[in-house]
């Protein structure tokens, strides 16, 4: 996830804790509205399938709020990245298996947000700064919200730009990007248990969109008789639009104790890709202290316009390094057309009126969906999380 899209992220979340007030507040311990403070903790492993790719995060937030509408929130985020990941070469002949390339990398990242919530409106301003070995990113955000006819109705309207720096060993000098984002969206509350949410999202991406350890193959003739497959960094434009519609419903069930959460989310951009996103997730109380939420999500993406395996029977004659200029073309299995699913549960357990547990079990499954990448190009994971919330 991008820093720039975890501005955004806050602000979907506003739907889900729309259900857990309508739904669970009679039953949770009621806090005061005096100011107060609260210190959040998540770990979170990433492991994929056969050794691939592990990620470890731990991510810690703390939020105070006073009495007089005023909020600040600080969020630290440290990710820890092992294993190996396909390089874009295909599998060679004979084999079914895509080679893989090892990597290693650390990820800071953190943010900070000032929000003041007046009678009919609130203004949030965020600043973000994340850091690996080779990638540096700085994000501002501004997001403001509207609230009509006794706060049924919620305009939401924000706009988030990051300045990034890509720095990797190998390429002449650092690269640059740039990263605009826009949102607007209005929430709607229907009735005392159901609300419906839709938002519009728009991005624009400017500068060195390429991964810069992604490559791909072409056989080339060296010498007459002499066919030797070389291998070229991956070349993708060097602009990126993408347009985002979502809309969500949710709805309490008094006498089941429970609440239903259900969203589709459908990106278009002009590389070609568009993917569908469908979710659900179904709250449960368990008497006055526990909720389980089993949750599942479906996507689908068709392939980018450039995407292809290698560059063998091709007229292009791939330069040194990426230009972000005609001819594009990438091997990243992730442009590909393909569909993938999560499923999963998670507890929440209120130990007390300023502690609180939670523990989640994924299972995310990844298909390819064309007829010539290779099947090992994709990669099952289990994600664990466990985290503690206390209210000071």
């Amino acid at each position: 996830m991008t820093p720039i899209s975890c501005f955004f992220n806050r602000w979907s979340r506003h739907v889900r804790i729309l259900i857990w007030t309508l739904v669970l507040g009679t039953s949770i311990p009621q806090r005061s509205a005096r100011a107060e403070s609260t210190l959040h903790y998540k770990f979170q492993t990433w492991q994929e399938d056969d050794g691939r790719i592990r990620v470890d995060s731990h991510y810690a937030e703390a939020e105070q709020t006073w009495s007089n509408g005023s909020n600040l929130r600080v969020v630290g985020l440290v990710d820890t990245i092992t294993g190996a990941t396909p390089s874009g070469q295909p599998a060679p002949e004979g084999s079914d298996q895509v080679p893989l390339a090892t990597l290693e990398d650390e990820r800071e990242s953190y943010q900070l947000e000032y929000t003041h919530t007046f009678e009919a409106f609130d203004v949030a301003l965020g600043y973000g700064t994340s850091e690996e070995i080779d990638y540096e990113s700085d994000v501002w955000s501004l997001n403001t919200q509207l609230f009509f006819n006794q706060k049924n109705t919620t305009l939401l309207m924000g706009y988030a730009r990051a300045e990034d720096d890509v720095t990797a060993i190998f390429l002449p000098e650092p690269r640059e990007k740039t990263v605009h984002d826009a949102i607007i969206g209005l929430t709607q509350v229907l009735s005392p248990r159901t609300s419906v949410t839709a938002n519009l999202s728009y991005g624009y991406e400017q500068g060195y969109l390429s991964d810069p350890y992604k490559i791909l193959e072409q056989e080339t003739e060296i010498l007459p008789g002499l066919v030797l497959g070389l291998t070229f960094p991956e070349n993708r434009p060097s602009e990126r639009e993408k347009l985002i519609g979502f809309v969500s419903m949710n709805h309490a069930f008094e006498n089941l104790n429970a609440a239903v959460d259900t969203s589709y989310r459908l990106l278009d951009n002009n590389w070609g890709v568009t993917s569908h996103t469908l979710e659900l997730a179904w709250f449960q109380r368990l008497g006055e202290r526990f909720i389980i939420r089993p949750a599942v999500r479906y996507y689908r993406q068709s392939a980018a316009d450039f995407y292809t395996v290698d560059l063998n029977n091709s007229p292009i004659v791939p330069p040194t390094e990426a230009t972000g200029r005609a001819p594009y073309y990438s091997a990243d299995y992730r442009l590909s057309e393909m569909e993938t699913w999560m499923i999963g549960v998670k507890v929440v357990w209120d130990i007390s009126e300023h502690v609180s547990l939670d523990a989640t079990v994924e299972r995310y499954l990844m298909n390819g969906r064309d007829d010539f990448t290779s099947p090992s190009a994709y990669v099952d994971a289990n994600v664990v999380t466990v985290g503690i919330r206390l209210w000071l």
